[in-house]
């Protein structure tokens, strides 16, 4: 680490100090250089301010701005920069206001070059060890900032695993500059794949496919407030402290199979007991997700064909089966199996769900979330509504109660 060359200016209103100051002492030797010279303290305020000098060798004496005040300005707009007072007055006054200054050392006119030489060598000392410090310290930040998603993993795994109380978890979400509010959400991600044995894949490429999918996340994350870090079995989490659009969790599905041609399963849970529930969240959220793994293609295909494709009115069992390639009677007997309903619930429920969100957010007539919602006429919606939700789609935007809601919806 090699320290800088120093700059100093010296402030004098008599030229004769100034040049006997400037030639006294082999100023390259001691690591300086003497950038600017001023006859007054307005002109060595200005020049200090201008070349952001680390050394100001002041006369006390000087007219416009003495030199107390001189210190005064630059050690507001300068705070680190030092100090030697240049004065014939050995007085105890200015000694007082000098050591409040903050000031290295005094050299009295006629001034000794050895004296001079030997004052500046100490200020050198300490400039030194200033830059050292600010050094260190800038390549510790450099070092920490570089840090940061290994440190917000190893804090998210110590976090799901409950090893941490809540003030270790709110200094830590501090630290790492995340919101100390509680956590609205987590949602899970996971490659199916990445568990089998796969001889002919590179552990690079198996890297690259988990940090790609990061970055899908990441996208459709953004603009909320959140931490994404992957777990010890390379679960990839994201802990949301603002509510994620309703779908998310399809919305990430689809993206990593467009984009990237392999398929994950992705699955959200609401967080509301504060901090310290999350690990009982985490285990929820991790049971749920390997659950959905043990559904077969078929069903996770025909899923995502339902959140795709809800609205269409024409959608009956038989064209969905016959998009899926399979026989409705095989496509009905799956479903109930895997998913414990009929096609026609699972429809239902989806459309329920997306009717509820739309009541929810937006001003649309009853007619028009029918037609966005799959329901060619409004007394169809209607009735399918009340019957699930035991209210009718008028009642429920009143805010009118209701006990019966499915587990579905």
């Amino acid at each position: 680490m090699r320290e800088p060359l120093y700059k100093v200016l010296i402030a004098d209103d008599e030229p004769i100090i100034r040049e006997g100051l400037r030639e006294s002492v082999n100023w390259t030797e001691l690591g300086m250089e003497v950038v600017g010279e001023a006859e007054d303290g307005e002109e060595a305020l200005e020049l200090a301010l201008e070349l952001e000098i680390q050394l100001a060798l002041v006369d006390m004496n000087m007219p416009f701005v003495n030199g107390i005040e001189l210190m005064k300005k630059l050690r507001e707009r300068l705070p680190d920069c030092r100090f030697i007072i240049i004065t014939g007055h050995d007085e105890f006054a200015y000694a007082q206001e000098g050591i409040r200054l903050g000031v290295e050392d005094y050299i009295l006119k006629p001034v000794n070059s050895e004296h001079l030489h030997q004052v500046l060598a100490k200020v050198k000392e300490n400039l030194d060890s200033q830059f050292k410090q600010h050094e260190y310290l800038k390549l510790a930040s450099e070092q920490i900032q570089k840090n940061i998603p290994l440190l917000k993993a190893r804090f998210g795994q110590e976090w799901i695993d409950g090893l941490l109380s809540p003030e270790e978890i709110e200094d830590r979400l501090k630290f790492l500059e995340l919101p100390t509010d509680n956590l609205i959400q987590l949602c899970a991600v996971r490659w199916p794949e990445i568990d089998a044995a796969q001889p002919g894949i590179r552990e690079s490429d198996r890297q690259l496919y988990l940090f790609a999918v990061e970055n899908i996340v990441s996208e459709l994350a953004e603009g909320r407030r959140s931490m994404l870090f992957r777990d010890t079995s390379e679960l990839i989490l994201l802990l949301l402290w603002d509510e994620a659009e309703e779908g998310i969790t399809s919305q990430i599905e689809r993206n990593v199979r467009q984009f990237l041609k392999i398929a994950v399963n992705a699955h959200i849970e609401k967080i509301s007991e504060g901090w310290g529930c999350l690990p009982d969240i985490y285990k929820k959220c991790r049971e749920s997700i390997y659950r959905e793994t043990q559904l077969s293609p078929l069903v996770r295909r025909a899923r995502q064909h339902i959140q795709d494709y809800y609205s269409d009115p024409d959608l009956t069992l038989e064209t969905f089966a016959r998009s899926l390639q399979v026989s409705p009677v095989y496509l009905s007997r799956v479903l109930k199996r895997e998913l414990g309903d009929s096609f026609v619930a699972l429809l239902t429920h989806m459309r329920i769900r997306k009717a509820i969100q739309l009541l929810n957010a937006t001003d649309l007539s009853i007619y028009e979330i029918a037609e966005q919602t799959g329901y060619d006429s409004q007394h169809y919606f209607s009735t399918a509504f009340k019957k699930v939700m035991g209210v009718s789609p008028n009642q429920y935007r009143k805010g009118a109660a209701f006990s019966d809601r499915p587990a579905g919806v």
